[in-house]
């Protein structure tokens, strides 16, 4: 599906990954973006329909749903990431990764499946992360939520496919925004993420492996754990 003359929402659109997402619709000729996030104001893109959403908040999800009721693509890309390890870390804040990394998505792919299916099927971008697939002592909330994400796109792909939705996951290692601010390595563009994503949209893949390190630990999965980790360490300098 061409994401040209297409109506594309796009979650967290106010900066990094998302901004890049609607940078990129628009140099494919998307008809409507819907640049969605907590504060519209800090939405800075031109000739976009903000929509005010919190993916965590319900109320909103349904308000987004009926307003952008014409659909064709939804990015799930809004996120955050509290640094908390899962056997010592404050509750509150693994809930709150969880609500908004994998609630959050799959409340919006609740919400707007119905629009896909009446739109001829459309498509749905879930941004996940190389981190599904492995986990570090500091990033256990963050790698639960993201492992629900990518088995979520998996579901998804699998419960939509009798209307015609197309469902992809998108994996990376570091990408170039706040989130990653003062963590060394290489880092992937959020232009080129963005960019890897909607080709998949448009050529048919169901999952993105959007730079080496993403690469690198899915070539790994199948190993047994001790010698799976001892490869990610050694890469990792640890």
């Amino acid at each position: 599906m061409n994401v040209e003359g297409r109506n594309i929402l796009i979650t967290g659109a106010n900066r990094g990954i998302g901004a890049a997402f609607v940078e990129d619709a628009k140099r494919r000729g998307a008809a409507t973006i819907y640049a969605a996030a907590r504060d519209i104001d800090s939405i800075t893109a031109t000739g976009v329909e903000r929509i005010r959403l919190d993916v965590t908040d319900p109320a909103q999800i349904a308000a987004a749903a009926s307003a952008a009721a014409d659909v064709h693509v939804l990015v799930n890309n809004a996120g955050i990431s509290t640094s908390t390890p899962l056997t010592t870390g404050d509750e509150e804040a693994i809930r709150r990764e969880m609500d908004t990394n994998f609630y959050g998505p799959l409340r919006m792919i609740r919400a707007f499946a119905p629009a896909l299916a009446r739109n001829g099927g459309g498509a749905i971008v879930n941004v996940v992360s190389a981190l599904s697939w492995f986990t570090t002592p500091m990033s256990g909330a963050y790698s639960a939520s993201k492992a629900a994400a990518w088995s979520l796109a998996d579901s998804a792909r699998l419960e939509l496919a009798g209307q015609a939705t197309h469902v992809v996951a998108v994996h990376m290692g570091l990408v170039d925004t706040d989130m990653s601010d003062g963590i060394p390595g290489p880092k992937v563009a959020p232009i080129d993420l963005a960019s890897a994503a909607l080709d998949a949209v448009e050529s048919g893949a169901q999952e993105v492996l959007a730079d080496d390190w993403a690469a690198f630990i899915k070539a790994g999965l199948d190993l047994d754990p001790a010698e799976r980790y001892g490869r990610i360490f050694a890469a990792l300098g640890g």
